[in-house]
Formats: C-alpha cells, sequence, structure tokens
C-alpha cells in the first residue's frame, strides 16, 4: 500500500527560480536562501519518495479568470512547464503518475470534493520555483509528480478549512492505493506578502513565524480563520498560505518539524519547511 512519508511547505516566488537559473546561488542576496534547501534536497534524496503530491496554485498561464477550477488534478503521464513569457525554463518535464493520480481523482470525487480533471497544462513557477532547488534534475526527476491546483486567485476561494480537509481526504485516498509506494506532500505559497494596492510590500515577520508555529501545533486554529484574517496579516496574496493547510491535512495528527528556513529579502518572505509524522523512523 502507499504511504505518506512527509510534507513539505515552501514558498513559490518566480524570483527563487530566476535566481537559479542565473547561477546565483552563492551571491551574498541569495545564498541564505538556498542554503535553506540544502536540508530539504539532503532529506529528499534519503527519503526517496516515489512521488511527490504538490498543493499549487497557477498564474494564469495554464488556467484563466473566465474558467479558473477550484481544485484541479493533473493525471497525465507527462508534465511539462510553462513559458511564463521570457522562454521556458531549461528544466527537463517530469513524470507524472497517472495511476496514482486516476486513483486519487476517484477517491477525492467519492470523498465529496468535486474536482477538475487536466491533462496537458503546462506547470508554471507555482511548481518549477520550488522544484528545481528540492529535487536533481540534470538528466531527469528522481520522483514523479501529480500536481493539485487550487484558486487562490479569483475569488470565491476555498476556505482554509476546506483546503485542510482535502488535505485529509487525499491522505486517506493515498493510504488506500494499493500499489507500494512513498509519497511525500508538497504544500507551496506565501508568506507574507501582497504585490498591489495600498500595501504593497506589506510583511509581516512575527505573523511568518506564527503560522510556521501553528501548522506544526494547532492547523485547525488556522483552518478556523477567514481570507480577511489572512489578508490582514499578511498581505492580500499571503492568502496562499492556505495551501500549506492541504499538505498539514494529510500529514494526520501529530508532527515534528526537520528543518525550517525562513528569508525576508524581497518583496515577499520565503520559507521552506520539512515534516515528519511523531514516531516515524
Amino acid at each position: 500500500m502507499a504511504r505518506i512519508v512527509g510534507g513539505i511547505g515552501t514558498s513559490h516566488v518566480p524570483t527563487i527560480g530566476m535566481a537559479y537559473d542565473k547561477g546565483k546561488q552563492n551571491e551574498p542576496a541569495w545564498a541564505p536562501l538556498f542554503q535553506g534547501y540544502e536540508p530539504v534536497a539532503q532529506w529528499l534524496a534519503e527519503r526517496k519518495p516515489d512521488a511527490l503530491v504538490m498543493f499549487y496554485n497557477d498564474h494564469a498561464n495554464s488556467f484563466f479568470f473566465d474558467c479558473y477550477p477550484t481544485f484541479a488534478l493533473g493525471v497525465s503521464a507527462n508534465h511539462e512547464f510553462a513559458d511564463e513569457g521570457a522562454g521556458k525554463r531549461a528544466l527537463p518535464d517530469i513524470a507524472g503518475h497517472p495511476d496514482l493520480a486516476i486513483h486519487i481523482a476517484e477517491q477525492l470525487v467519492n470523498d465529496e470534493f468535486d474536482l477538475t480533471i487536466f491533462q496537458d497544462k503546462p506547470l508554471d513557477h507555482g511548481c518549477n520555483s520550488p522544484l528545481s532547488l528540492m529535487l536533481p534534475h540534470e538528466g531527469g526527476w528522481p520522483a514523479a509528480l501529480v500536481p493539485i491546483q487550487v484558486n487562490v486567485l479569483q475569488y470565491p476561494l476555498p476556505t482554509a478549512n476546506r483546503c485542510y480537509r482535502i488535505g485529509q481526504a487525499l491522505r486517506r485516498a493515498i493510504e488506500s492505493f494499493e500499489q507500494d509506494l512513498d509519497v511525500v506532500v508538497v504544500g507551496t505559497g506565501g508568506l507574507s506578502h501582497q504585490v498591489h494596492g495600498e500595501r504593497s510590500g506589506y510583511n509581516n515577520t512575527e505573523w511568518d513565524m506564527e503560522f510556521l508555529d501553528l501548522i506544526v501545533s494547532d492547523p485547525e486554529r488556522l483552518a478556523r480563520m477567514k481570507h480577511v484574517d489572512y489578508v490582514r496579516l499578511g498581505g492580500a496574496e499571503s492568502v496562499e498560505t492556505i495551501m500549506w493547510l492541504a499538505m498539514r491535512g494529510a500529514l494526520g495528527g501529530k508532527i515534528r518539524e526537520v528543518h525550517r528556513n525562513y528569508y525576508l529579502a524581497t518583496s515577499t518572505a520565503m520559507a521552506v519547511t520539512v515534516y515528519e509524522e511523531e514516531g516515524q523512523q
């Protein structure tokens, strides 16, 4: 049977990928960020997951405001990465896992989550920005990807609680899959930032730290919060951190944080974390 071996929370800021592509890993302004991903890459290398299930949001590259699904699951055998206007990144396509993806789709629908199912939709920086730092990819990626796109752009958005509950349903789906697979669940987005309006450039490190603590100790409290609470505390775009709750829901009860890195050097507070369940070896 398939099993979840851990979770990762990560920002998906596009400039992370841009800095990586330009070889800025050792520049003083970027080194603290890239160094923060090294333990994540090491943890993944040790865990050797067969697949990553990643909650991300598309930034109007494959889904548009005339038809933007609340939850959309990719079932393709192969996922390419999007050209977001400056040419495609020099990254190989990543394999999907159609058997697992279709099983998840069937189980989530049976669990009363009405999904959009997609194929052949390029994945943008919501996926590829953190992936390129977490996994080696010269000659191909070592794990398959099952992407779950979440609407955090076009209101009405799914509630924080809805995201938490879909994570719990995802766990049930994965654990009922009959193939022997190790799976890591990834939640992306955030942390505090706002890119428009009177509060453009807003950050709140105090709230970011509290959020990172609560995602471990009291995710139910985060799940009870309204969108306006996230916007007030972390800026308009920080509402995307509800995707971390989807990852957290998939991890079950008590977890421990085995790695955290937080870096605020641009208009977005950037974080990456690794979680394991209590008692997990």
